[in-house]
């Protein structure tokens, strides 16, 4: 293939890799589809499509896409091997082959086939490692108001809270009617370490490493309320 691959794939590059990928292994009978891009961290690649039914013909899948992830530094290898994983996938689902699952028979026997035939190395899955995911994990500051929640059975957790009143008082409100807090500490902080949590005002607790939790709120300014870590 004559294209290098960028730091992060284009849609060029991907369209390049399709039409070469679809004469080499797919006798070039896969219609063009559009190549979307996406920031998602919870997946490489995915064939997406639309399930339609149509009168007297029972269900026809539509309006396919391929998308592919730009958050994570992939090498080259990996980025090509995750376009024809896709590809399997839409030349099983476009041309309406039943397989016993998502990676079954049929698509474990196209991959093998390709794997041994050509030298690649598609695998069944191609989710983020848990290393990618942390190289792409937002380390930017951001101002959050953490709560650490001693729940009455014991147990300790975290929630993070956006930084304003309306959200503060949401969550407040909606903890105190659970009844279930034993103590609560509320700290303002913008320690990228909690951008990893959801951050809402819904009643949601989280339960986690609590002495990393509260090494990172060691510069953590309290909120006004606070007493011995926070008494609700």
């Amino acid at each position: 293939m004559s294209y290098l691959c960028p730091v992060k794939p284009t849609i060029p590059y991907l369209q390049a890799c399709f039409r070469e990928y679809n004469d080499a292994f797919f006798d070039g009978e896969l219609p063009e589809v559009p190549i979307v891009l996406s920031r998602s961290k919870s997946f490489i690649g995915a064939c997406t499509y639309k399930r339609r039914r149509v009168f007297g013909l029972g269900t026809r899948l539509s309006d396919f896409k391929l998308r592919f992830s730009t958050r994570m530094d992939l090498p080259e290898e990996e980025v090509q091997d995750t376009v024809i994983h896709e590809m399997i996938h839409y030349y099983i689902l476009s041309k309406g082959i039943r397989d016993t699952s998502t990676h079954g028979r049929v698509f474990r026997a196209m991959m093998q086939e390709i794997n041994t035939r050509y030298g690649r190395h598609i695998t069944i899955s191609h989710r983020p490692t848990p290393q990618q995911r942390e190289e792409v994990r937002d380390k930017r500051p951001k101002r959050h108001i953490v709560a650490i929640i001693t729940l009455k059975d014991g147990r300790s957790g975290i929630k993070v809270i956006p930084p304003t009143r309306h959200s503060l008082t949401a969550f407040l409100r909606g903890l105190r009617r659970s009844g279930q807090a034993r103590e609560a500490g509320y700290y303002l902080t913008d320690d990228p370490f909690f951008n990893a949590w959801p951050s809402s005002s819904a009643l949601k607790i989280y339960f986690a490493d609590m002495e990393a939790v509260r090494a990172h709120l060691t510069a953590a300014t309290p909120l006004s309320g606070n007493k011995n870590s926070g008494t609700l």
